[in-house]
């Protein structure tokens, strides 16, 4: 643990449900000591959020998977006595970080200049949902909605049909991301100047940002960015890019050249097309790839694309991928323990110096630490 590049730093976490506590996890996972603090009644609401009615000591499932390897500080901060004691943590920490709307910190009188009068060199990151000013300021930032609202929504789903939101909340783990970087940047910059740094993020421009590709091509084609009708991967590729039912399963198909995959799969017919009409006539020629990948099982197809080198791939539930070899040789689990219970999870991504990055402390109950880092933390 002492080895770990932000061992030293202290983080505290005044965000709640997703984003910024995925920032946090991150952050702890590469060492630094991570308080979150919270209201004495209920405290992050990601406590109550449970997914699929599970639970460890009344508290979300969920939650234990996001705030693992963290503390907890309880402060009622319109009480001026627990306000008292929230600034004397922030003399003692090195970042902040928080998913308020627009306007909360304020009324506390913990923005950034209030941090900043109390530690100078204090990195305060703050993400909103849809930025400080402007019409949607006040939005709740909620990651469907961004999704809905960023035209996230309609890179998946195929053309003429509903669109799809992504199945997990990717604007709020890509937002956590985000703040990881710049708050490390900002820590670069802090050892080479000694300055602090205010950070603003919000979903909707992680969201944006995450769509670059997609932005980009808008801003320059004349036709407008269509998603395929058929068997839809990506609006910006053409045939045969896609996941494909066949007789037993389902089937990936990544970039290729046609007349590769019409090799891989002895199939002649396809060869009337030109590889330039994969945009003009991707709806069609995908139809007819669906038609041919349905005679035949997942396997069958999958040893003649490989054969020919081309990219393929089964489509796994995770029951599925986790019998695999190549899932287990990854290693990417973790267990915690908590209420007596052993929670199943997942660990950090990241490899540093060939060694995993895993940690056995479970999610604090609501203010476990806090007698704690009154105690210690604050002495002095």
């Amino acid at each position: 643990m002492n080895q770990l590049p932000l061992n030293g730093l202290i983080v505290l976490e005044f965000s709640q449900y997703l984003s910024g506590p995925s920032a946090g996890l991150r952050l702890a996972d590469l060492g630094a000591r991570v308080i979150k603090i919270e209201r004495p009644q209920g405290g992050d609401p990601c406590r109550k959020l449970a997914v699929k009615n599970l639970w460890i000591d009344d508290d979300a499932l969920n939650f234990h998977a996001i705030n693992r390897n963290k503390e907890s500080f309880t402060a009622d901060l319109k009480n001026k006595e627990d306000l008292a004691l929230v600034k004397k943590l922030i003399r003692k920490a090195d970042i902040i970080t928080h998913n308020f709307r627009p306007g909360v910190m304020e009324k506390i009188g913990l923005t950034y200049a209030d941090a900043k009068a109390v530690n100078e060199k204090i990195i305060y990151a703050e993400i909103t949902g849809f930025g400080r000013k402007g019409p949607w300021a006040q939005k709740p930032g909620q990651d469907l909605l961004v999704q809905s609202l960023s035209g996230l929504a309609y890179t998946t789903g195929s053309g003429g049909g509903a669109p799809v939101p992504f199945g997990l909340s990717a604007v709020d783990t890509i937002s956590g991301i985000h703040l990881v970087q710049a708050v490390l940047g900002a820590l670069i910059r802090r050892q080479r100047e000694g300055k602090g740094a205010y950070i603003e993020l919000s979903l909707i421009e992680s969201a944006i940002g995450m769509q670059f590709e997609l932005f980009t091509t808008f801003f320059h084609s004349k036709n407008g960015i269509h998603r395929s009708k058929v068997n839809n991967g990506n609006p910006l590729l053409g045939a045969p890019y896609g996941i494909y039912k066949t007789a037993d399963h389902f089937i990936s198909l990544a970039m290729m050249e046609l007349r590769d995959l019409a090799a891989a799969l002895g199939w002649s017919e396809l060869n009337t097309y030109r590889q330039e009409d994969v945009f003009q006539k991707r709806d069609e020629i995908k139809t007819l790839i669906a038609k041919k990948l349905k005679t035949n099982t997942t396997r069958y197809w999958l040893e003649r694309l490989h054969r020919n080198g081309l990219w393929a791939a089964a489509v796994y539930s995770w029951k599925e991928l986790d019998q695999t070899e190549g899932y287990k040789v990854l290693k990417m689990e973790q267990e915690l323990q908590a209420g007596g219970k052993t929670i199943r999870t997942t660990r950090c991504p990241i490899i540093l110096n060939g060694k995993r990055l895993v940690s056995a402390k479970t999610a604090p109950a609501l203010g476990a630490d806090r007698a704690a880092i009154i105690n210690h933390l604050m002495e002095g």
